[in-house]
């Protein structure tokens, strides 16, 4: 396989697990260049220890990169960027990145939104992108050091439906090496809208009740309410031409139930804990602005945004 410039953006719970893995396996083969971008305590941290991965995948936990940077402006001549950053971080990256790449730069983005591919190609149109999903029980157990518990992480991958015939065989090629699971598909929006329909209703709800995922599966209100949110997603979904199956959201609250009951949602922690940076937006925006574009009510997802925002702006003072 040609060298290729492999970029990693973000080194959370996401670009820490997938790019320890792809990492580790180019220390031993000097195949490609990997370059980490991550920020300020990370940046010093990985600079001097590694990045440590804990998880039973991995008993040899540290990888040392070869190349760190503390901002993509300092990338050159990228073949791919895994865009591992949060949602609020989304637009602010892809201006930087508009900076360093090039027409053959592919862009991965490793971020569970329905809106996600779209928001990426309205500020760079020309470049490929291909649309994922994302599943992994990892966070950031300290700066550096990411924290993996549960099945080995997996990436749905669909092919760019503005440049399907993009040959993407070497990216197949280096998940394969890295031993990475992941599914290729023609079209992975039904997959994304599948994850999508899970955690903006769970996110949502827990986040107005400061629950958990079997509080909301268990409690009649909750999940009442989660199950308007997924019938506003589903109408929209369907209006989008996205395969969801019929019982999706009789799947949903299963799905739900396989957790174990005290679980919280990503959302509802940081809300809850009055962090300053969260993800409301990428739950309940997709669903309110897709609503107005194709004339369908969201009240129910309308109705909780403004409770939420109203919170956040509460816990501010």
């Amino acid at each position: 396989m040609e060298r290729k410039h492999i970029v990693v953006v973000g080194l959370g719970g996401v670009g820490g697990y997938f790019g320890f893995k792809i990492n580790q396996t180019n220390e031993s083969k000097k195949q490609h260049q990997i370059t980490f971008i991550a920020r300020e305590q990370t940046y010093d941290a990985v600079k001097k220890n590694g990045l440590i991965l804990l998880s039973d995948e991995h008993p040899n936990s540290v990888t040392k990169p070869e190349f760190i940077c503390d901002t993509v402006k300092e990338v050159s001549s990228p073949d791919l960027i895994l865009v591992c950053t949060k949602e609020y971080d989304l637009e602010n990256i892809c201006m930087q990145m508009i900076q360093v790449i090039s027409p053959k730069t592919i862009i991965l983005p490793m971020m569970n939104g329905a809106d996600i591919y779209e928001r990426i190609r309205k500020l760079i149109p020309n470049n490929t992108i291909l649309p994922s999903c994302i599943y992994v029980a990892s966070h950031i157990k300290e700066k550096g050091i990411v924290e993996h518990k549960g099945k080995p992480g997996k990436i749905f991958i669909g092919r760019d439906p503005e440049n399907f015939n993009e040959n993407i065989d070497w990216i197949i090629d280096l998940l394969s090496e890295s031993r990475i699971d992941f599914e290729l598909k023609d079209n992975s929006f039904t997959e994304i809208w599948t994850k999508f329909i899970f955690i903006a209703s769970f996110g949502l709800v827990t986040s107005k009740y400061n629950s958990s995922i079997g509080e909301v599966c268990t409690v009649p209100l909750q999940r009442s309410e989660a199950k308007e949110i997924m019938k506003e997603i589903k109408l929209i979904a369907d209006k989008k031409g996205i395969q969801l199956s019929d019982d999706i959201i009789t799947k949903t609250f299963e799905k739900a139930a396989t957790f174990p009951p005290k679980t919280p949602t990503s959302l509802q922690l940081d809300i809850n804990s009055n962090k300053a940076n969260n993800e409301l937006e990428l739950f309940a925006s997709p669903i309110i602005n897709y609503g107005i574009e194709l004339n369908i009510e969201t009240p129910s997802t309308e109705k909780i945004y403004n409770e939420l925002k109203e919170k956040i702006n509460l816990n501010s003072f």
